[in-house]
């Protein structure tokens, strides 16, 4: 049995190394090579969505869908708890960042406080889909944007393969972002993708992707010795063709990838339910989460501190996923946020604990870590 718990770890096989082998071997592409559009287009099938462009991080997809869809000034909705460039890509688009509040149940957006930030400056709203689940309200959420002529950008970085209703996440919006970070469900290194139906938003993500640029279909700008043209202003956001190789891999294992995920989630489950002081976050009805995270409520803020302190002395390693973004230094002072301004999400935020989870785990790892935690509430 290990004896340090880290936040998360990889799970990787032989395969994983032969298709990164096989692109360095090769000894060319290794930037558009054919493992980008073979990639795309097995997460397209997987999905059952028309059009998936890949990018170099779920931040530049998120970026690209903004641009792609022409938000390039007015407001944008988006939760405050939640990783930092869900909010920062609405201001490198151009447009300003408004937080609402998030409900208990999925830790999604919450649909009063939405209706009451929409104003006539509003372009998009962007729920986050959190640690493997889908926000419960995400059909009301569309049907908003809808009613209000809003773009709806899922940012699905965290719940890739988790569904509501039998239907992914990451399809209910007019767009949607994967992340293939480290410690995603589908971990390339670095890596993203935008999800669209839409054959000319997936036009404008080609342009945004690479400089602008014009590429007929089989033509690149590393084969080709015609001059190309530039049509737009556009960005370096280009996945690699080892991390696409790598990404291929991990999605033959996705299945699987999954399984493991969920009986890691459904064992803390099953007995930190049962823990006085502890709240978990359940999968709800009609629901199927992922358990990219495993995130626990704690009665107290400061016993939430008192445990994580335990733990590390452990060799348990926890985090907060996440600290509210607009008490941030930078949204302090560029729009004067201040505590108390989103005090639901607050309230949320200081009681929220992350445990280190990973598909790796044994069952007795997992019993050691919530051992622990039961040997921290009977000191």
């Amino acid at each position: 049995m290990r004896t340090t718990f880290p936040l998360f770890d990889i799970y990787w096989d032989e395969k994983d190394v032969q298709k990164v082998s096989d692109v360095i071997r090769r000894g060319s592409y290794w930037a558009v090579g054919p493992e980008i559009r073979e990639f795309e287009t097995r997460l397209e099938k997987y999905f059952d969505i028309e059009h998936i462009v890949t990018f170099n991080s779920g931040t530049s997809a998120l970026h690209a869908s903004l641009l792609a869809h022409d938000i390039i000034n007015g407001e944008v909705i988006v939760p405050s708890m939640s990783f930092i460039s869900t909010a920062n890509c609405a201001i490198l688009a151009g447009a300003r960042p408004v937080f609402a509040e998030i409900e208990e149940d999925t830790l999604g957006l919450d649909l009063e406080d939405i209706k009451e930030k929409i104003t006539n400056k509003t372009k998009a709203i962007i729920p986050m889909h959190y640690g493997g689940k889908v926000c419960k309200n995400i059909n009301e959420l569309r049907e908003i944007a809808d009613d209000h002529d809003l773009i709806l950008i899922e940012d699905n970085a965290e719940s890739f393969g988790a569904k509501y209703k039998n239907k992914f996440a990451g399809t209910f919006g007019h767009s949607s972002i994967l992340s293939f970070c480290q410690n995603k469900i589908i971990p390339t290194g670095e890596g993203g993708a935008v999800c669209t139906n839409d054959k000319r938003i997936n036009e404008k993500l080609l342009l945004i992707r690479s400089h602008g640029r014009v590429e007929q279909p089989g033509e690149n700008y590393f084969t080709t010795t015609k001059e190309m043209e530039y049509i737009e202003i556009g960005y370096n956001f280009r996945m690699p063709t080892i991390c696409a190789a790598l990404g291929l891999s991990q999605l033959e294992k996705i299945d699987k990838l999954i399984e493991l995920r969920r009986a890691k989630g459904k064992y803390y489950d099953h007995i930190l339910k049962n823990v006085k002081n502890v709240m978990i976050i359940p999968e709800l009805q009609d629901m199927y989460c992922v358990y990219q995270l495993y995130s626990i409520f704690l009665n107290e803020p400061t016993r939430r501190d008192e445990l994580q302190q335990f733990l590390i002395e452990n060799n348990i390693y926890t985090k907060v996923y996440f600290h509210p973004i607009h008490l941030k230094k930078f949204y302090r002072n560029k729009y004067n946020y201040k505590n108390n301004d989103l005090p639901k999400t607050e309230r949320i935020s200081k009681k929220l604990l992350t445990l280190p989870f990973s598909p790796n785990f044994t069952e007795n790892e997992q019993k050691f870590i919530v051992d622990k935690i039961l040997e921290f509430f009977k000191e």
